[in-house]
């Protein structure tokens, strides 16, 4: 039986419930099971009124301590089964832990493709063997990820699975995304759409502008987005499936989604806190590091993009943590594969949003654990007694320089290397363990 902790005295989140109070956490059995706000709150009087309060145990002070639910990750590549050189389940939740994340969704782009309940199962086993975090697979729209034919999504659902995205690559048939939105009803689950019109793509690496042209490398225009989102919106309207739109990039994804929700569809929204951190700049001297698709764009964008996320268009920051071995990144920039290693740095990054005056510190943790759990329906990004003890505690004044080399993930590739962060998890508990984070 695991050992009872009571975490005292922090600043406690919890968007679900609107709490910002000073309190205590009780927690039992990996469960939170006890809440005392300090507020004179409705929870206090609860408290007081039943069986009290209790302090015996293991206590961490978290007094001057941010403490908010664990962070959820809804776009994640553990890489395994298949690309263990890049990451492996073990390697990428102990990075999640590291960055404050307590749950991380898989994505199915792994070999074998996760596209049928055999790959779902043994993701979901070697996570419970092996992982740091809770994992919870995103199994694949089409088999093999091809865009031909739908996979075998209701037996995947049954396997675990908690939505359906062929990420890395489009669905370009506009009756199979039809046909996914359609299906995916009966589970109630989205359907996680990577918008990229691979015959506007056309085999670019970076964003399209002066500076591809200035730097000789060619193109990805905006469009080659915007293009999938107002398709995939237009099918989710007629179908009246659940829409998810991964890593928005562009100024006029984020009008499309607003549009759309403004008629009623159901869309969410996700961005990355690459798209609202740097700009296209960063891929100057050709730094592969800064690679990802879609690519890095514009100061117009990363301003549409921070808009998004205040008002409420885009309802989720997730990593898109794609590690990548050294090797394959010290390419030539257009050879060299995209994607950038996220998860330890995302929570400060975003963070900055904060900082900036952005969004507030209550909009963040739910944009980072509330949104993403219930989006997906996984019953985390709460501190209400009875759920998972999956808690983060943050000092706000902590200041960290990003050392890539030291990361726990095998992927070493971010173009925040040297950066200094403020606002650090110190520790992440995940179902009653605790984690310190170095």
């Amino acid at each position: 039986m695991s050992e009872r902790i009571i975490i005292k005295d922090g600043r406690l989140l919890d968007p679900s419930r609107g709490i910002d109070s000073r309190g205590d956490i009780i927690i039992e059995g990996g469960k939170i099971t006890g809440l005392l706000l300090k507020n004179g709150a409705p929870e206090k009087k609860r408290a007081e009124r039943g069986r009290g309060i209790s302090y015996e145990g293991v206590q961490i002070d978290a007094k001057g301590l941010l403490v908010f639910p664990g962070l959820v990750d809804m776009h994640t590549h553990l890489r395994e089964p298949g690309f263990e050189h890049k990451e492996t389940i073990r390697t990428g939740t102990l990075a999640a832990v590291q960055g404050g994340f307590t749950s991380v969704c898989p994505m199915p782009n792994t070999n074998p493709v996760n596209d049928n309940p055999t790959v779902t199962a043994f993701i979901i086993k070697r996570a419970l063997e092996e992982g740091a975090c809770s994992v919870y697979p995103i199994g694949a729209i089409t088999k093999g990820q091809k865009g031909e034919e739908l996979a075998e999504m209701g037996l995947m659902y049954e396997a675990g699975c908690v939505a359906f995205s062929d990420d890395g690559r489009p669905v370009m048939s506009s009756i199979i995304m039809r046909r996914a939105l359609e299906y995916s009803k009966a589970f109630g689950v989205p359907v996680i759409s990577h918008c990229e019109d691979l015959t506007l793509t056309d085999d670019g690496v970076m964003n399209e502008g002066v500076l591809s042209v200035t730097m000789g490398l060619k193109g990805i225009p905006a469009a080659a987005e915007e293009i999938m989102v107002a398709r995939d919106i237009l099918l989710a309207e007629m179908t009246g499936g659940r829409l998810h739109i991964a890593h928005v990039s562009t100024e006029g994804s984020v009008r499309l989604i607003r549009q759309a929700k403004e008629r009623g569809v159901q869309v969410t929204a996700e961005t990355c806190p690459h798209y609202f951190s740097v700009t296209e700049e960063a891929v100057r001297g050709y730094s592969t590091n800064a690679k990802v698709n879609p690519p890095l764009r514009t100061q117009k964008d990363v301003a549409a993009i921070k808009e998004g996320l205040r008002d409420g268009t885009l309802d989720v920051i997730a990593t898109d943590h794609a590690p990548h071995h050294r090797d394959e990144k010290d390419r030539e920039f257009d050879k060299a594969p995209s994607g950038i290693s996220g998860l330890e740095t995302a929570w400060a990054l975003s963070l900055r949003l904060v900082q900036e005056g952005v969004l507030s510190l209550h909009r963040l943790v739910e944009v980072m654990a509330l949104n993403p759990a219930r989006i997906l329906g996984i019953g985390k990004g709460t501190l209400a007694e009875g759920s998972d003890a999956d808690i983060v505690l943050v000092d706000g004044e902590n200041e960290r320089r990003v050392e890539a080399e030291s990361f726990l993930s095998k992927g070493k590739n971010t173009p925040f290397d040297g950066w200094l962060l403020r606002g650090n998890p110190v520790r992440t508990i995940v179902r009653g363990k605790v984690y310190d984070i170095r």
